[in-house]
């Protein structure tokens, strides 16, 4: 863990956009460790468990847009729902600004202080995991259609490998019956 006096020099090295962001959302490790240790983790849990739901999809931005310290910080990357008029507030950091704050934070180290965002690399990774690539049948637990003859490839090679095992008894057959002597396979 580093000392306050390297945490304040990195913080100094930061970009004026980080600092300035920092300074208006503290990330919640500071906010928890400003109020009593004892207290937070109650009040963030009976915060969480006190938050009226409306609908599946409050339950997602309330949870990821809120912290556990026990505030009511909300995160400026996601927009939601103000408790009294119940109007829909949009995000202070349009989806642009966040790309350039998260490109920023990773290059001085500090991505993991950010707020849950869309844009950031592991949110990318795990959407990239579970849908695949842009081509139909690349995610988890799906399969690509193919042409037919890639669908029906391994079907044939299986024909073929039992045709090879029974070729001498077919040999044998064809040297006895063949030549129009009652021969009805392939060849003819």
């Amino acid at each position: 863990m580093a000392t306050p006096q390297q945490q304040i020099q990195l913080a100094r090295s930061l970009p004026r956009q980080l600092m300035t962001f920092f300074a208006r959302y503290p990330p919640p490790l500071h906010q928890s460790a400003a109020q009593d240790p004892s207290t937070s983790t109650l009040s963030a849990q009976s915060s969480v468990a006190a938050a009226p739901l409306t609908s599946p999809t409050d339950l997602n931005t309330d949870i990821e847009a809120t912290h556990t310290t026990g505030t009511d910080y909300r995160s400026p990357f996601r927009h939601y729902r103000h408790p009294v008029t119940g109007r829909w507030h949009d995000p202070k950091y349009s989806m642009r600004r966040q790309k350039e704050l998260v490109k920023l934070a990773h290059q001085h180290g500090v991505a993991e202080l950010l707020p849950f965002t869309v844009k950031s690399p592991e949110e990318k990774f795990r959407k990239r995991v579970e849908s695949g690539l842009r081509v139909k049948g690349t995610g988890v637990g799906q399969h690509v259609k193919g042409k037919a003859w890639e669908r029906t490839l391994k079907g044939r090679l299986e024909q073929r490998v039992q045709a090879m095992l029974e070729m001498p008894s077919t040999v044998q057959k064809w040297k006895e019956r063949g030549h129009g002597r009652g021969w009805k396979k392939w060849p003819k």
